[in-house]
């Protein structure tokens, strides 16, 4: 049995439905679904059964699953950027994840993870996934995904499980994110509802307004790597994953607009003054570690990625993958 928590996420939610397409469906789904739209995520999926979080904890505690899992992928987390509760992160991101990780060690069971590229902080010191000691996260869930990567390595086990340090991930089945989901969500709504795309002005030299440049990957590439460690087990480690090629906030919003056969209407705003000291004005993916361990995949290009999920998902009655 597999067990996928965050399995009604976005990205695991993704993953789920590539499990699916590859045949399989003795998976565990363990999430928390509140009182949002992430159950839609699980419409016309195939899996064992679903379990909340919290109950799921418990029993892992009680080792309650003897031998009955085979895999453990963790994409459940809390990643909203600004939340300000740091003991709910501590407990959700980083005792959660301890958990997971002492039961497979005992168990002898395999474990891909999701980090984050937010664990980099601003970026000047560059994207180098073989560099922790030197990391300053910008905020609270940056700060929690690095220290579970900081006790990994500490207690020896880094080299046992596969973190992933998801960049600036995009598509569908986002859509309960809120504030969190992708400015590609975003600004087609701003454009059906305004005909415009608001973007943040710069303030820092170097980057004019809209030249903020971030590193996006489509989540179906995201998932695509992943299926690829989830079937290889001689690459273990913590990985960037990105698309390797940053691109600036105008060009994801030109290519919003290209997909609805539009011209591009942009009008810069002033950023909020909580987010100014925790903006990242630029991303990129340092993949040099995941391709030296023959995990190769051809990305989408930007125009292509947001044209699927322009037109085969938002654009459609039902949006989700």
């Amino acid at each position: 049995m597999i067990v996928l928590t965050g399995g009604a996420g976005f990205i695991g939610s993704c993953f789920l439905k590539k499990l699916n397409n590859e045949g399989i469906s003795d998976i565990l789904v363990v999430d928390h679904l509140g009182n949002g739209l992430k159950w839609k995520n699980l419409i016309g999926k195939k899996f064992r059964d679903y379990i909340h979080k919290d109950t799921f904890r418990e029993k892992l505690r009680n080792n309650e699953y003897g031998a009955s899992i085979d895999f453990i992928v963790h994409f459940g987390a809390c990643s909203s950027t600004t939340e300000k509760n740091l003991d709910y992160l501590m407990d959700n991101n980083y005792s959660y994840s301890k958990d997971l990780a002492e039961y497979a060690e005992r168990n002898d069971i395999r474990m891909i993870y999701a980090s984050s590229a937010a664990t980099y902080g601003d970026g000047f010191d560059g994207y180098d996934d073989g560099v922790y000691d030197t990391l300053k996260p910008l905020n609270g869930y940056g700060f929690s995904k690095h220290i579970f990567d900081l006790w990994l390595r500490e207690n020896g086990l880094i080299n046992k499980f596969t973190g992933l340090k998801f960049f600036n991930v995009f598509g569908p089945n986002e859509y309960h994110k809120g504030s969190m989901s992708s400015m590609v969500f975003k600004s087609f709504h701003q454009i059906k509802n305004t005909g415009q795309v608001n973007l943040f002005k710069s303030y820092i030299d170097g980057f004019d307004d809209g030249e903020q440049k971030r590193d996006f990957i489509y989540v179906k590439d995201a998932v695509d790597v992943v299926w690829k460690l989830f079937n290889n087990d001689s690459v273990n480690g913590i990985f960037n994953l990105g698309n390797g090629e940053a691109k600036s906030w105008n060009d994801l919003i030109r290519a919003v607009f290209k997909a609805l056969d539009l011209e591009p209407k942009i009008e810069y705003i002033e950023m909020p003054d909580e987010l100014k000291n925790q903006y990242q004005y630029f991303t990129l993916a340092d993949m040099h570690k995941l391709q030296n361990s023959n995990i190769n995949h051809n990305f989408m290009s930007l125009d292509d990625s947001v044209y699927d999920y322009v037109n085969n998902h938002l654009s459609k009655n039902f949006p989700f993958y």
